[in-house]
């Protein structure tokens, strides 16, 4: 004689409304100062784009959004990852507890997401709690005007003659926020090619990268610390 809705019923709903509620894009940040960067190297019709992205950046921000990996570049992401309930097939669920990761973009926040979690959801039979000690608000955005930017523009160039070189949103969390205290020039780089495939084995099945770039790797990081040393 189950209820019409159990424990499990109350927290899915709760998680669906939140897929279904993803937080809003913006074209700024990291993300924007990539578009400076690149859009002067783009054919004209690419230019005018982001040189007007007050016209235009609707569009823009759908064709990103539709690539998991650019989409993770403007909006902090929603991901559930765990989900528990009952114990036992035939034993109703007492409680239930869902684990949601989020990727949290300058310009939210720890609150800012519980707030947007909460309103999302908007049911008080849903408790809402930060967990892990890996919750922490988003680093400041680094800066480009800078002598130590520059040598590590410098650098790629010098190894990798055939690519720009512009910022970038890195959506990982690394050990480099720690050092937040002491210095806005921390830039999160590493000299790895990603081809097709390569990123969906991150941290996953066949994770790899090539010999030839293996090696490129090794040069870049001797480079930088010469390049350092002047």
């Amino acid at each position: 004689m189950p209820p019409l809705q159990t424990a499990v019923g109350i927290l899915s709903t709760a998680i669906h409304k939140l897929e279904q509620n993803q937080f809003p894009a913006r074209l700024e940040g990291a993300t924007g100062q990539m578009f400076d960067y690149l859009a002067p190297e783009m054919p004209f019709g690419m230019r005018m784009l982001f040189a007007n992205l007050w016209l235009f950046g609707g569009l823009v921000e759908s064709q990103l959004a539709a690539s998991p990996a650019a989409n993770a570049t403007i909006r902090t992401t929603t991901a559930a990852t765990m989900f528990e309930g009952s114990i036992k097939d035939n034993v109703l669920p007492t409680n239930a507890r869902a684990v949601v990761n989020f990727r949290i973009l300058n310009g939210d926040s720890i609150p800012s997401v519980i707030e947007h979690v909460r309103r999302t959801i908007d049911d008080l039979r849903v408790q809402i709690n930060p967990v892990g000690q890996l919750a922490s608000d988003p680093s400041p955005v680094s800066t480009l005007n800078s002598p130590n930017f520059d040598v590590l523009q410098r650098t790629i160039r010098q190894v990798f003659p055939e690519v720009l070189v512009a910022p970038g949103q890195f959506v990982a969390a690394t050990d480099s926020r720690h050092y937040a205290e002491l210095s806005r020039d921390i830039y999160r780089f590493c000299p790895i090619w990603a081809g097709p495939g390569d990123l969906d084995g991150i941290h996953g099945t066949n994770e790899r990268i090539s010999i030839e770039n293996y090696e490129q790797i090794v040069r870049f990081y001797i480079q930088l610390i010469h390049n350092s040393a002047l």
